[in-house]
């Protein structure tokens, strides 16, 4: 008798923990539900620079973002945005010259911004001003955000060590690396593929991991062991993006529910692990905005 009160005893306690553990786990997936609904929600555009000033290591051809296809497009993309209603907009520009941006808003809000016929190609078809503003007055936002904050970035130096220290194989992985996104990127824009398709390719998890592993991964190993170029040039890369980080959380308020983030792509991707990493923000890619 002694011996069934011992086995009841046990299955009993058995089951209550059994219960404990199975509400506990129900109360954290609750939690995580709860949490993800509470999220600010980043629509983060990895884009390449519509005026191509050629200032970026790996050099492609150029995309004619005036032509009336693209312009068609922009108008397109621009609703599917308004849709999902940002009331922040962020964008690669200096935050240190938000009275500049400021006042070229206001111009495009009155009608006469592209009406200056002395417009650089820069701003005449750069990103900012052909979608975050089109966006942004289309949301009746008041502000474009600058978020951009300018660091040093010594690639040519790096070259220059790896040379030196006859690191061939990295070497080459460089090379790969900016040749196969250059023919691949170039060979789009000669097929014609469309502003959303050449969007669409620089935001795929593969661009991603290639841009974080050749600006976070690469360089670390470069040169001697009294050298340091390499991670130098990570950290202010790093540092550039994480001051980034920093001014869109410093410029969103609690109200803000949805916010776009428009920078070049490997901005994005590295943008994209800063986001991931904080439980109170998340990344909204704009293929589900447009396929929504």
């Amino acid at each position: 008798m002694r011996n069934i009160k011992i086995i009841l005893g046990a299955l009993l306690l058995t089951f209550i923990l059994f219960n404990c553990k199975e509400e506990e786990q129900t109360n954290l997936a609750n939690d995580k539900i709860t949490s993800k609904k509470n999220q600010k929600e980043v629509l983060l555009i990895g884009t390449f620079h519509y005026n191509n000033p050629g200032a970026d290591v790996a050099k492609t051809k150029s995309f004619d973002i005036l032509k009336d296809e693209s312009q068609k497009e922009l108008d397109f993309i621009t609703d599917k945005i308004a849709a999902f209603k940002p009331t922040k907009i962020f964008v690669e520009w200096d935050y240190d010259e938000q009275i500049e941006l400021d006042s070229l808003y206001q111009q495009y809000l009155k009608g006469t911004y592209f009406a200056n016929d002395s417009l650089s190609d820069f701003y005449k078809k750069n990103e900012i001003f052909q979608l975050a503003f089109r966006v942004a007055k289309k949301r009746g936002v008041s502000q474009v955000n600058g978020i951009d904050y300018k660091t040093e970035f010594p690639f040519d130096s790096l070259m220059v060590v790896l040379e030196s220290n006859r690191q061939v194989d990295i070497q080459s992985r460089i090379g790969e690396m900016i040749e196969v996104f250059t023919a691949d990127f170039d060979s789009k824009i000669e097929k014609g593929a469309s502003l959303l398709e050449l969007t669409y390719h620089l935001n795929t998890l593969e661009l991603r991991e290639m841009s974080n592993e050749l600006h976070n991964k690469i360089p670390l190993v470069a040169g001697p062991r009294d050298n340091f170029i390499g991670p130098y040039l990570t950290a202010e890369w790093y540092k550039r993006n994480l001051y980034m980080w920093s001014l869109i959380q410093k410029g969103t308020d609690s109200e803000d529910e949805r916010i776009m983030v428009l920078v070049g792509a490997s901005h994005a991707a590295i943008l994209k692990d800063f986001i991931d990493q904080n439980d109170a923000w998340s990344v909204v890619e704009l293929k589900s905005i447009i396929n929504n």
